[in-house]
């Protein structure tokens, strides 16, 4: 048996609680971690909430975790305790389903989240996942920034991984945010020409400063017809209602829209934007394990660190608060005390 101390949603909305929690015994094909930092997402946020209505109550949230193996099970594969992991949105996957043999298994319809779904997360001293889950940390990573890059950063790095985006793209990035502000990052290391669109004029010296060419508001109409047909790849990463019409001329024959902010209302496709010039509109969650060992190597080959604001664990609701008065920039992370 393995005890377990975190921070715990008790009920949709309300303040975290320090609970402990019996783990029971470690799976066979399980690995656990000892937290050392765990970034907030906003996706934490709506679990708590129950935004979704997918949340079970209590979890501890957390699915941005940096640690270190402490335990094996019996058939854990290819890691060794002492190593240093992240895990991410998925705990595990079943390794049989089509989908997880062809290598998505982040598409398997029997994954397990990280939180909400009876399994426990990362604001705490201690998770598990499957071995498959538990990526190894490249040597040279930046460890205390690293956290958000295991769900944000591979969720805006996926569509250049599965749609084969070329160096020379040019590639718009709607929000400078959480999740925008590292696309941004990813897109100009990529070699893109990058376009930022952002509703904060505040935002447009910080947006050239991660990696964009060009800054246009997105309240500008003008400025936004003035760049019609020029992107290869628009990537949005916001949650609100947009212009979709608008943005979607901004593709060029052939270009994509692809959506991974969590827009809750339906979006309107004009289909003849998209026939006449072959346009298409996609969008995904997170990715592989393998998807994020590129995205770990990627990143610290060019040394990609997401803006984080730091918050000891035991100020977690003040964290959280602090990301609901939308003040974080960009991103918050947690930090364990040390052992």
């Amino acid at each position: 048996m393995s005890q377990m101390h975190g921070w715990s949603a008790r009920e949709a909305g309300k303040p975290l609680v320090l609970e402990q929690f019996d783990l029971g015994p470690l799976g066979a094909e399980e690995v656990e971690v000892a937290v050392d930092y765990c970034g907030i997402c906003h996706s934490d946020l709506s679990m708590i909430n129950n935004e979704w209505g997918m949340a079970r109550f209590p979890f501890v949230p957390g699915h941005e975790v940096i640690g270190r193996v402490t335990a094996l099970g019996e058939y854990a594969k290819g890691l060794s305790v002492g190593q240093r992991v992240g895990i991410g949105w998925t705990a595990s996957s079943c390794m049989h389903c089509h989908p997880c043999l062809s290598g998505h298994q982040n598409l398997c319809p029997s994954s397990v989240a990280t939180i909400g779904g009876g399994h426990q997360g990362g604001f705490a001293d201690k998770v598990r996942s499957h071995w498959a889950w538990a990526i190894p940390l490249p040597e040279g990573i930046h460890l205390a920034s690293a956290g958000p890059l295991l769900c944000g950063g591979i969720t805006v790095l996926k569509p250049f991984l599965a749609y084969r985006i070329t160096p020379n793209a040019r590639v718009g990035v709607v929000g400078i945010g959480g999740l925008g502000h590292m696309a941004v990052k990813f897109a100009r290391a990529w070699g893109c020409e990058v376009t930022a669109f952002t509703s904060n004029p505040s935002k447009a010296d910080e947006a050239r400063s991660f990696g964009a060419h060009h800054v246009v508001s997105s309240r500008d109409a003008d400025a936004i017809k003035a760049i019609a047909g020029s992107l290869d790849l628009l990537l949005v990463t916001v949650n609100v209602p947009l212009d979709w019409n608008a943005l979607l001329s901004t593709l060029a024959p052939l270009g994509r829209m692809h959506v991974v902010g969590a827009v809750l209302e339906p979006i309107p496709i004009p289909v003849f934007t998209l026939m006449m010039g072959e346009r298409e509109v996609s969008s995904s969650p997170t990715g592989s394990p393998v998807d994020i060992a590129t995205l770990l190597d990627f990143a610290t080959r060019h040394d990609i660190r997401p803006q984080v604001e730091m918050f000891p664990m035991d100020q977690v609701n003040e964290a959280l608060k602090h990301l609901a008065d939308g003040k974080a920039r960009y991103r918050i992370v947690l930090e364990a005390k040390a052992s």
